[in-house]
């Protein structure tokens, strides 16, 4: 996990997405921001091209800042009470 590595981008530019380049396996698996903007997708190695090609992309991140980001409002709402797990 230590390559693993997380991008952010425009939940309008998931169909951009080839699921067989990274970890997530369709666009039923995914998390999504609570104001139902945004999205991540995670992979390890090199950067897949359908990741790279994407307009709106923030990241790369390490697991640690995904981490933080995800603990942060913009992803957890007011009754999630725990950590998120991200793996």
């Amino acid at each position: 996990m230590e390559n693993r590595k997380f991008m952010i981008f425009n939940i309008s530019e998931l169909s951009n997405i080839n699921f067989t380049q990274v970890l997530e396996t369709s666009s039923d698996t995914i998390r999504i921001s609570v104001n139902g903007l945004k999205t991540f997708v995670k992979w390890e190695g090199d950067i897949p091209l359908c990741v790279d090609s994407l307009t709106t992309k923030e990241g790369p991140y390490t697991l640690e800042e995904m981490s933080t980001i995800l603990s942060s409002s913009d992803w957890l709402s007011q009754g999630d009470s725990q950590m998120p797990i991200i793996t």
